[in-house]
Formats: structure tokens, C-alpha cells, sequence
């Protein structure tokens, strides 16, 4: 639940005449909404969240949000004056409650502000940018808002720096940014951006009572060909993960800013090598570095965000939050329960809302597991694995307008192998398309549709996860300039299958 007396106490009171004029910021926008004119955004509000599903007996469910979201406060320090000077709305021009209002009418029951950092930002993040996010939870309420930032990660690109909500939330990240981020200090320290500083930095995340997520954005746009990385290697994740394996837990697997091709730009931002299908080589490519870690046993997962910074109709590269892109994490709607999913894995993607819900599920000897978790069977009684792959179609539009139909659904099985000699090692050879189903191959139930498929007299620790398109494409393609919404992609994590 929301911290009362931490909004009270830190926020400070909020006027009605603030009320109005945040709240009339997010009506306009709703307005002009390409779906404000249809209903059906209102309309299929609760199917979007997942409401119209009976919650699990511990009331989970599906519930969809946005952990990369930037406002006015990603915006540009003047260095010429000490200490530095901030300007808002350098980059990115929205205020924290219009995304959040937004969010919301895009379906999203959760979200996060991550805006940029910069020399002295910590302060900015406390005394500027805070308090707008906890009047911002007052007016939209629906919308659970995550405090963080976008984190200049020492030695690689940005992260997601994901609080857990708690009295003490900006005090926690006012340390973590003031303390590492690379960009924070002023005179510049260039003794921030090493690997042994994100180690220090991951360790003190550990450390801490309220353990914060770390997620990797955009972790190949800096890369210059497949397998050619930037930025971000694949060491430097085994190395952070195998420091805090509770904080450093995966990257995007659809980066933001996926409307450029809309104005004639490169999906994602992605200038030097492309996104296929709207997502990051590391995940895309079946084999890839995702499934190599995978293949390690390592509970390594995918998101999907919209990185949004300015509409693409006012001339930005993105969508709203939850417009485009969707994580769907299977969860009460409860602060700690979202970031537990999160970190647990409950979680699956899509773009251009292909679907609405998915259910990954492996059983065997009289056990099951679903997505993030582990099936541990009997060594001496070692046989089939039943998996069942249950998803939900739309039931109205999605936000361009259009009604998309899943095409395939492609399950995908790789060995588990243990560590990788190679820690720079991007592939697991054992990944395979273990079977490809079409409409005929699976079969309506209720509103759902459901396929099962037998892997048969399993030998080995695995892992098995699943992907399905919009598109006839076998495997995704590097991206042109096609529209976003002509290629559409979901994503699970993997459920893991072990013997003892």
C-alpha cells in the first residue's frame, strides 16, 4: 500500500489548485488519444489488466506496467557555474503525473520514473523530482509508481535503478546515485566508470535491507554487428549477476523508443545493428546470449519498455507508456509483490498488445512449475514433461486501432550446462525450436487458447520458454522501417525443469 505519512511528511500537502492543473495536463492527452475516440480504451480497461481472469489463491494476476519511463527531470545541467545549474524538459518534456495518467489509460496498473542522471542529480532527484512523484501517486492512485532513475552504470549503459517502496525510498536512492552513479559527481571523477565500481556498487545493493532491481536497458544499441557488443558485455553480466543474483536480474528484451521507424528512424535507436522484431539481439537471436545464460542456470530475465521521452506525434521516437509495449508481471497490486515478481521472474512481454494474458507451465511426476519457477523431479524416475502454453487474445483494439492475431507460437527448449568456461561465451548450442504451432494446433478454452505438447523422455536440466508473432516470419528479422504495429511479438521467461 501507499506510504501515507511518507507522502504527507515529504510531499507536502497538494492544493486543490494543483489538482486541477495536473489533472487537466492528463485529460488533455486522453483526449487527443488515437483511442479516445473509439471507447475502447476505457472499455477494455479491465480486460487489459487482467481483471477479468480469476485471481490465483494468493490473488495474483497479470498485471501490466513500465519500469523505463522518463519525465521533465530527464533534463540538462549548465556546468559553467558551481555547483551545476539543472534545467527540466531537456530531454524529455512530460510531467511525472501525465505519464502516469497514461499509463494508466493504456491499461498499465504499475509503472516507474527513470530519469536521466548528471552532475549533482542526486539532489535533484531528492528535492525536485520526489515530490511531484509522491503527489502524483495521490492523483493517480490506480497506477502504483516506483521511485528510481535511470542509472548511469559505471563501465556500461543504463540501468534501471528500481527502489522498493518504503518511508526512506528517496533517501535510498540519493545515496546509491550520490555514491555511484558515474555521472553524479561534480568535478567528473573518471574513477566512477569501472567494472570494480559497479561490482562496489552491486554489493552495497545487496547489503541493503530494501534490496533495489537492477535491469539493463538498451543493452545491444551500442553494439556494432551481431555478437559485436558495446557498451554492455556479456562478462560484465555474468560478473554483476554472479555479485547479486537478487539485484542484477536481466535486461530488456524490447528496448523503448520502438515508434522511430514512424518518422523514418531506427526501431529502438538501434543505429548501429538492428532490433529484430522489436527486440535486442541478445534475446532475439534463438542460441543467443540470453539462452546462454539461461543455460548456466542463471535466472536471467526479459522486460519490455516504452523508454518514453517525447510522443512521436510531437515529434519524439515513442509511444505512451503501456501504448506499445507491455511487462506483464503476475502479482497482487501491491508495491512489494510486483517487485518480488519482478525479481522472481513472474513475468512475460509483448508489443502492440498481441495478446493479453500467457501461462507457461511445466509438469511431471506429479508436479508442476510456471514461469520463473523450478520443477525438480526424480533422477531415477526420469520420463515426459508436459507443457501446457495457455494464452488470451485482445478483446478489443490495440492502440493503433487494429485487432492483431497471433500467427505461431514457437516453443523453445535449451539445456542447462552450468557455468560457461568463456565468460565472454554469447551462445548455448543446445537451444532449439522445439516445435512450431499454428491456429490448428491449439484449441479454445473460454476465452483462452491452449496447447500442449509432450517433450518426451527428458535426460538432461533444462529450461523452456515461449514466443509467438503476428508475423509468418520463422525466426525475426532485422528490422527496416516497417511500422512497429505490422510486427508483433510476445515473449515468456522460462520455467526450469531439474533432477535430483
Amino acid at each position: 500500500m501507499t506510504d501515507k505519512h511518507s507522502e504527507e511528511s515529504e510531499g507536502g500537502a497538494i492544493s486543490r489548485r494543483q489538482l486541477v492543473r495536473y489533472a487537466g495536463i492528463g485529460a488533455t492527452l486522453v483526449a487527443a488519444s488515437p483511442l479516445a475516440t473509439t471507447g475502447t480504451a476505457a472499455a477494455d480497461d479491465d480486460a487489459a489488466r487482467g481483471h477479468d481472469r480469476p485471481a490465483t489463491p494468493n490473488g495474483r494476476i497479470w498485471r501490466a506496467g513500465d519500469h523505463h519511463i522518463h519525465s521533465e527531470y530527464s533534463g540538462e545541467f549548465d556546468t559553467s557555474v558551481s555547483p551545476p545549474r539543472f534545467r527540466k524538459g531537456a530531454d524529455a518534456v512530460y510531467p511525472i503525473v501525465t505519464n502516469a495518467i497514461m499509463a494508466k489509460h493504456f491499461g498499465l496498473t504499475w509503472a516507474m520514473c527513470t530519469d536521466h542522471g548528471g552532475p549533482t542529480h542526486s539532489k535533484v532527484n531528492l528535492e525536485q523530482a520526489y515530490p511531484d512523484l509522491l503527489r502524483s501517486r495521490i492523483l493517480v492512485p490506480e497506477v502504483l509508481q516506483f521511485w528510481g532513475m535511470e542509472f548511469d552504470a559505471p563501465a556500461q549503459d543504463h540501468h534501471t535503478l528500481m527502489i522498493p517502496h518504503h518511508r526512506d525510498e528517496a533517501q535510498q536512492l540519493f545515496e546509491l546515485e550520490q555514491r555511484f552513479a558515474k555521472h553524479d559527481a561534480f568535478p567528473a571523477d573518471p574513477g566512477r566508470d569501472t567494472e570494480a565500481k559497479m561490482i562496489e556498487f552491486l554489493k552495497a545493493a545487496k547489503g541493503m535491507p530494501h534490496k533495489p532491481l537492477v535491469i539493463a536497458h538498451h543493452a545491444s544499441r551500442s553494439a556494432t554487428g551481431l555478437g559485436v557488443y558495446g557498451q554492455d558485455t556479456p562478462r560484465e553480466f555474468r560478473n554483476g549477476n554472479d555479485v547479486a543474483p537478487d539485484v542484477y536480474v536481466g535486461f530488456e528484451g524490447a528496448p523503448g523508443h520502438q515508434a522511430a521507424p514512424l518518422l523514418g528512424g531506427a526501431r529502438g535507436g538501434y543505429g548501429n545493428h538492428p532490433t529484430y522484431g522489436g527486440f535486442d539481439q541478445m534475446t532475439a537471436r534463438v542460441g543467443g546470449l540470453w539462452d546462454a545464460l539461461l543455460g548456466e542456470g542463471r535466472r536471467w530475465w526479459i522486460t519490455a519498455t516504452s523508454d518514453s521521452h517525447v510522443h512521436w506525434t510531437r515529434g519524439g521516437a515513442d509511444f505512451w507508456p503501456g501504448e506499445y509495449s507491455k511487462t506483464y508481471v503476475h502479482a497482487r497490486q501491491d508495491y512489494a509483490d510486483i517487485m518480488d515478481g519482478l525479481r522472481a521472474g513472474r513475468i512475460w512481454v509483448t508489443t502492440g498488445d498481441l495478446i493479453t494474458s500467457l501461462d507457461l507451465t511445466a509438469r511431471g511426476q506429479g508436479r508442476e512449475a510456471a514461469m520463473g519457477e523450478t520443477i525438480t523431479l526424480s533422477r531415477r524416475n526420469r520420463g515426459d514433461v508436459e507443457i501446457e502454453i495457455r494464452f488470451r487474445p485482445p478483446q478489443g483494439v490495440n492502440g493503433n486501432g487494429d485487432r492483431p492475431e497471433v500467427r505461431r507460437v514457437d516453443l523453445i527448449v535449451g539445456q542447462i550446462t552450468g557455468p560457461a568456461t568463456d565468460r565472454d561465451s554469447d551462445t548455448n548450442p543446445t537451444t532449439r525450436v522445439e516445435a512450431r504451432f499454428g491456429p490448428r494446433d491449439w484449441r479454445r478454452q473460454g476465452q483462452e487458447y491452449v496447447i500442449r505438447h509432450t517433450l518426451r523422455d527428458v535426460q538432461t536440466d533444462l529450461y523452456a520458454r515461449v514466443r509467438g508473432t503476428s508475423t509468418d516470419e520463422a525466426e525475426p528479422l532485422a528490422d527496416g522501417k516497417e511500422s512497429p504495429w505490422d510486427d508483433l511479438w510476445f515473449y515468456s521467461n522460462p520455467v526450469f525443469v531439474q533432477f535430483r
